[in-house]
């Protein structure tokens, strides 16, 4: 069973939070929010925040930069994750990804099913890894923020969660690159 190891210590991580919106505003966003306020509760480090329209390159491009910044190792979005011709978040994650982490939104949809019952399958939230950095794209409504982080992020993005965590293997998420 999982559990957390209070002999451990706790090591903060860098997210940065992305609402993907044609409408929301900052005083307006309140997924954002959420996320915001779970991850600093949680002791991590909000390394930056922002709102951009639901156009895949933009998102994209977003996404790398954020890839490219070394300021940061953890980069949430929410929004732009279900079906009509607007919501194009997931497109965008997959084109900045090197590798995705197809098991996030299995896990997500079950914990989703929980709530909302077969509505759950609406949901296309993905997580990736890319240049070393962790992205994951979550629906744009509080409860599924609050579902994703309580159920899913609060533990793997926390050293001290055992069996195991993404924290203890960011040092090794890009290997590849240093293996020349």
């Amino acid at each position: 069973m999982s559990r957390i190891d209070e002999t451990m210590e706790f090591i903060p991580v860098r997210i940065a939070v992305l609402t993907v919106s044609d409408t929301r505003s900052m005083a307006e966003d309140r997924s954002g929010q959420t996320l915001v306020d779970r991850i600093e509760r949680a002791g991590h480090v909000l390394a930056d925040r922002k709102i951009i329209r639901d156009e895949r390159e933009q998102i994209a491009d977003q996404l790398r930069a954020w890839v490219a910044d070394p300021r940061i190792d953890v980069v949430i979005s929410t929004g732009g994750t279900g079906l009509t011709g607007r919501d194009v978040t997931v497109e965008a994650h997959r084109d900045v990804y090197e590798k995705e982490i197809e098991a996030f939104g299995t896990v997500f949809t079950l914990i989703s099913m929980e709530k909302i019952g077969t509505s759950a399958v609406q949901s296309r939230a993905t997580g990736g890894v890319a240049g070393g950095t962790y992205l994951f794209a979550l629906p744009g409504s509080p409860g599924a923020c609050k579902d994703a982080w309580d159920g899913i992020l609060a533990k793997q993005l926390d050293y001290r969660h055992r069996p195991c965590n993404f924290v203890e293997i960011m040092p090794r998420l890009d290997e590849h690159l240093r293996r020349k």
